[in-house]
């Protein structure tokens, strides 16, 4: 019968003490090994093929390098993901990849803006569905999903806000978000901040008080996807108690 495997016993590793048995030039040298597989392999077992094809190739064939490689880039990594990893991510942040899009173009007056349309650029409604399901693609949905993790950590200032907005729609133009303000002056009493006194300002008339309103203006127009993230999304904060709106120039 033919040698078809190593012989045996092995030679002395590599670091090891085989006194009388180290062959200069021939025999390794190098730091002693964790563990020697052959130690484990009996005499009769030495010189099978399969087995010590298994046994010199283990450690490629339980090698998870390729995986953990792909798991880190398509799933971990929020800048690389793809498909699937984005979707966990935008799980964890709280904001979903398919929008509800407006579809249609309806004539409406001002206070439906900016989903609305003036006279020969829309047509009245005919009851069919206002809106279609859309799924972002990948770069856009990280785009979104970046965006609602900088808005669940924000302060909610202005200067945060707004590089939220340049963050979503960055080359686009000037986009910005205002706070309301109370216009003009009302009588009341001490517990009103804003009120005046006696002879400095008139009774309340009725007329609306924007106090407690936002802003976000585009001076650019905004594709129907992107008015949905805007609105539907929830990645851009809002105060409780405020009410938003968005204004296209």
């Amino acid at each position: 019968m033919t040698d078809t495997g190593p012989a045996y016993p092995r030679g002395p590793l590599p670091g090891s003490n085989g006194l009388g048995q180290f062959a200069i030039g021939i025999s390794p040298i190098g730091s002693l090994p964790t563990f020697g597989v052959w130690q484990t392999v009996i005499s009769q077992y030495a010189n099978s093929p399969i087995l010590t094809r298994l046994i010199e190739n283990i450690f490629a064939y339980l090698d998870q390098t390729v995986n953990f490689d792909a798991f880190f880039d398509f799933i971990w990594n929020v800048d690389t993901a793809q498909g699937v990893g984005l979707d966990i991510w935008g799980r964890i942040v709280g904001v979903n990849r398919v929008l509800q899009v407006e579809v249609g173009n309806w004539f409406g007056y001002n206070e439906a803006l900016p989903g609305s349309f003036t006279f020969s650029q829309g047509s009245f409604y005919s009851g069919d569905p206002l809106t279609d399901n859309f799924a972002l693609s990948d770069q856009s949905y990280r785009q979104l999903i970046l965006a609602k993790a900088a808005a669940n950590i924000t302060n909610g200032s202005i200067p945060a806000i707004n590089q939220i907005l340049l963050s979503l729609f960055p080359h686009r133009g000037n986009c910005y978000v205002t706070e309301g303000s109370q216009l003009g002056a009302w009588f009341g009493f001490q517990e009103a901040t804003n009120a005046q006194g006696f002879n400095q300002a008139s009774f309340y008339s009725g007329a609306p008080l924007s106090t407690m309103t936002m802003t976000y203006t585009f001076e650019f127009p905004l594709t129907p996807v992107e008015l949905a993230i805007v609105q539907q999304s929830g990645v851009l904060p809002k105060s409780t108690g405020v009410f938003a709106s968005v204004v296209i120039i």
